[in-house]
């Protein structure tokens, strides 16, 4: 199947500029917090990065929208072109007083990846036939979470030798690479859709609409909502497995980011397997099993069981996103794809951003044991949810997405 879907040009063209796109933002995502620590020396600054960062996420509705209005690989390749031209801007960064400019870019970047994110989607599953979309899934994942292993060591490296400035060069060469890969595509997109007459506040909500519409979706949403008010935990539960269970450092945290690299490295190339033999939402439960047998692992004061935990909750991510990902996109119309994926990105989102803030303050009053064991067993009960869907709610009745035609 892989080999089918890289055997035609403009879908090897895609992934090359994916390629490209996420090296940059996975080095500048590491170093703008360098960066920014390195102007201020201040923790919370470099940690403000990441808030500004994530920001236009509450945003998100409406970029789901934009995506389904326009044609996505026009949208895709103004975007990477307008990303390349705000990273030149932190040419301009050159002490403490220009932070608020670090800052503001930080903002724009996210604006980026939120288009970027759910145009991605839109545009695949318009040109990828329906029985390749969990191949591409795959593919892309896997890209993504080996540019993890990858990415950040390059970038810190180049900070170190040649300073910020050089990384925002690096970046906004990818930006452009990713744009004239696009470019080369021949696709021709459905023209897109839209209902006269209809207020901006039900175009707003179409995407949540379509997800609580289908008991599948409806299901699976709910499923993943839950999944995610405890996923955070391990944020801050992690530190004190380190020092409490393995008595470590906390720079030992990379090694179990390795380990975790590796793992989810793995569960994106399985993944593809598994959805053409099982049920997308038998490989989100599949992939939420995993985590949580991975969570309990933490909870021994054992080496390898730490490490083996960390493998399994890298392989149950990929395998929970590229199921969530492909049953979304098999399930929702064309006009729709935008904000079907940005709903159900909220969905997620945010609960696992609220659960960061609640392990962290859960941490200081209980034991990371109890915590990671809530977080097992509110993983399983998840499961339960999703696997709630009943054979007849996956039965493959949808028409097959033909691809876009080539000029």
């Amino acid at each position: 199947m892989i080999r089918e879907l890289l055997a035609d040009r403009d879908t090897r063209r895609y992934f090359v500029g994916q390629t490209f796109s996420l090296f940059g933002d996975t080095s500048m995502w590491l170093a703008a917090g360098i960066w920014v620590k390195q102007l201020t020396g201040s923790d919370a600054a470099a940690g403000m990065t990441y808030f500004f960062f994530a920001l236009p996420a509450v945003a998100a509705p409406l970029f789901g929208l934009l995506v389904d209005r326009v044609r996505r690989r026009r949208l895709l390749i103004g975007v990477n072109l307008a990303g390349a031209l705000v990273v030149l801007s932190l040419l301009g960064v050159a002490g403490p007083e220009q932070l608020w400019l670090l800052y503001a870019v930080m903002v724009l970047y996210g604006c980026c990846e939120c288009l970027v994110g759910a145009a991605q989607q839109a545009l695949l599953a318009t040109f990828v036939p329906t029985r390749l979309l969990a191949d591409a899934n795959a593919t892309l994942r896997t890209i993504r979470e080996g540019l993890r292993i990858v990415a950040p060591l390059a970038g810190a490296a180049l900070f170190a030798w040649a300073g910020g400035a050089a990384i925002a060069v690096v970046d906004a060469i990818t930006f452009l690479v990713a744009a004239w890969c696009l470019w080369r595509m021949r696709i021709v997109e459905p023209r897109p859709e839209r209902t006269p007459g209809t207020r901006m506040a039900a175009e707003l909500a179409a995407g949540f609409r379509f997800l609580t519409g289908k008991v599948d979706l409806r299901r699976l949403t709910i499923g993943a909502a839950v999944a995610m008010t405890v996923f955070g935990f391990t944020e801050s539960a992690v530190y004190a497995v380190l020092e409490r269970g393995l008595q470590k450092p906390p720079e030992f945290f990379g090694v179990l980011a390795s380990v975790q690299g590796v793992g989810s490295v793995v569960g994106g190339v399985t993944a593809a397997l598994l959805l053409r033999r099982r049920a997308e939402h038998e490989v989100v439960a599949a992939g939420l099993v995993a985590s949580a047998i991975g969570v309990l692992c933490w909870t021994l004061p054992s080496l390898p069981a730490v490490l083996a935990g960390a493998a399994a909750g890298g392989l149950g991510l990929p395998w929970i996103v590229i199921g969530a990902l492909t049953l979304l996109q098999r399930r929702a119309p064309n006009n729709l794809q935008g904000r079907v994926y940005t709903s159900f990105d909220v969905t997620t989102t945010v609960p696992q951003t609220a659960s960061i803030a609640l392990g962290a303050s859960l941490i200081t009053v209980l034991d990371h044991r109890v915590l990671l064991i809530a977080e097992a067993v509110v993983l399983l009960l998840s499961t339960a949810l999703v696997l709630r869907i009943r054979t007849a709610d996956r039965t493959r009745l949808d028409p097959e997405v033909s691809p876009c035609p080539t000029t």
